[in-house]
């Protein structure tokens, strides 16, 4: 059995550093550095090129056809340029009860996500059964959440505002623009 140990420690090789391997390692951080910069500037790049983009999309170019009194146009190549509306809405946290208030005034309470959640300890799983409709009188810390999907409000939002009804939008966080869709044929 020992011959057995003997042969495989002999077949292990402890490598040696030497210059060029020191060469060689110093060379790959280099390179590692060098791209992840490179990266980073890229990604500057691609910020500042979304942000173009965007100015020209939702500013520039739905402006110049509002003045040319186009909705959509189709360019030499074929590709079909129209402004769509753009809304936005995100409800700012100062102004949250009073949005979910307006929402449930108004009928849309059924928008508004309600998370109630608390913590039991290990074999304390028949007060968690319970824990909806006695929360108070167990006496355990529980956190809420409340909450409308970012998705639905924009989507309500956009009914609400194509059906002409008032919304308070500095509550709703909305922002009402245009757009410009370019579609390639």
């Amino acid at each position: 059995m020992s011959n057995l140990l003997d042969e495989m420690e002999s077949d292990v090789t402890t490598p040696t550093i030497g210059d060029n391997s020191l060469k060689e390692m110093a060379d790959l951080c280099a390179e590692q550095a060098s791209l992840e910069e490179e990266m980073r500037q890229l990604e500057e790049q691609l910020k500042a090129k979304a942000k173009a983009a965007r100015k020209l999309s939702q500013e520039i170019i739905p402006a110049k056809m509002s003045e040319l009194g186009l909705e959509s146009l189709t360019l030499k190549d074929g590709s079909s340029v129209k402004v769509k509306q753009l809304v936005q809405a995100s409800i700012p946290v100062r102004y949250r009860e009073e949005a979910f208030n307006w929402l449930r005034d108004n009928g849309h309470g059924d928008l508004i996500k309600n998370q109630v959640s608390a913590t039991f300890g290990k074999g304390e799983d028949q007060s968690a059964n319970e824990f909806i409709d006695n929360i108070n009188s167990l006496g355990y810390e529980h956190t809420q959440k409340v909450w409308v999907e970012p998705m639905t409000l924009k989507a309500f939002v956009r009914e609400q505002i194509n059906e002409g009804t008032e919304l308070p939008m500095d509550k709703f966080g909305v922002f009402v623009g245009a757009e410009t869709k370019i579609s390639k044929t």
